[in-house]
């Protein structure tokens, strides 16, 4: 769990002298913590420390129930427009037919559209593990042909245990 710094409001503030907004965002300036309470106190609001590292400390008065609802909304907004890239993988062996290869080229694409990087395994069996390289080369070529999306080659065929594999990503 990542560590999210803990806000100070009213009598936690630990600085002697604050900057001050109100709660509808006019500016007290920069007056002392007794004078920034009393305001708070009149108002029937917190005084919320919103930025502690600024000089002097910036406070807002505001209600501390309303602060917590819009720093959550903020957070959940955020984390819905973040993407986390993920790789995904298509598995093909050296005899599999052009309509299999067209529907793996199409699902490819899918996720290249969607921002992911994509896997090409060559699954190697049998005899066909001592095949030349550039066999395996113009094998995994035939799907690369079919995929509509705009790619790039982020990691080059490499032989493994278990066959060739090459990575692509959106270009």
């Amino acid at each position: 769990m990542a560590y999210e710094p803990r806000i100070r409001i009213n009598h936690q503030i630990r600085s002697a002298e604050l900057r001050v907004i109100g709660d509808e965002g006019q500016n007290y300036g920069v007056i002392n913590l007794q004078e920034a309470l009393k305001k708070a106190q009149e108002l029937g609001l917190d005084l919320i420390e919103i930025s502690p590292n600024a000089k002097p400390p910036v406070a807002k008065i505001m209600d501390f129930g309303k602060y917590q609802y819009a720093e959550n909304k903020k957070q959940k907004a955020a984390k819905a427009k973040s993407h986390v890239t993920e790789v995904k993988s298509i598995q093909v062996k050296v005899g599999t037919g052009e309509h299999d290869l067209a529907l793996k080229a199409k699902q490819a694409s899918e996720w290249l559209k969607d921002g992911h990087r994509v896997r090409v395994n060559l699954f190697l069996t049998g005899r066909a593990k001592y095949m030349e390289m550039k066999f395996f080369q113009e094998r995994i070529e035939r799907v690369l042909k079919l995929i509509t999306e705009q790619y790039k080659i982020s990691d080059t065929a490499k032989k493994g245990p278990k066959g060739v594999s090459l990575m692509i990503e959106k270009a």
